[in-house]
Order: C-alpha cells, then sequence, then structure tokens
C-alpha cells in the first residue's frame, strides 16, 4: 500500500528533488520485497 502511494507521489511531484526522495523509498521497498521473495527466506522466520 505505500509502495502504491509512492508511485500516486511521485506522479505528481513538482520538483526533482522530490521525485528523487520518492524513487529513494521505492528503491528501498522493492529491495525488501526482494529479500522476502528470496527461496529460503521464510524458513529463517
Amino acid at each position: 500500500m505505500r509502495k502504491q502511494k509512492l508511485v500516486e507521489q511521485l506522479e505528481t511531484a513538482p520538483s526533482v528533488e522530490d521525485r528523487d526522495r520518492i524513487e529513494h523509498q521505492l528503491e528501498q521497498i522493492n529491495t525488501a520485497l526482494d529479500f522476502l521473495d528470496r527461496p529460503g527466506s521464510k524458513e529463517k522466520r
């Protein structure tokens, strides 16, 4: 849900700085999701 809101904000971001900040947050979310999707990640919980 947070990712969806950030994507929507990215589309309407008024400045380059805002877009850069939002893109950075999206990268962090994608990295976390990739980590959770790795095989074996559920076994370590």
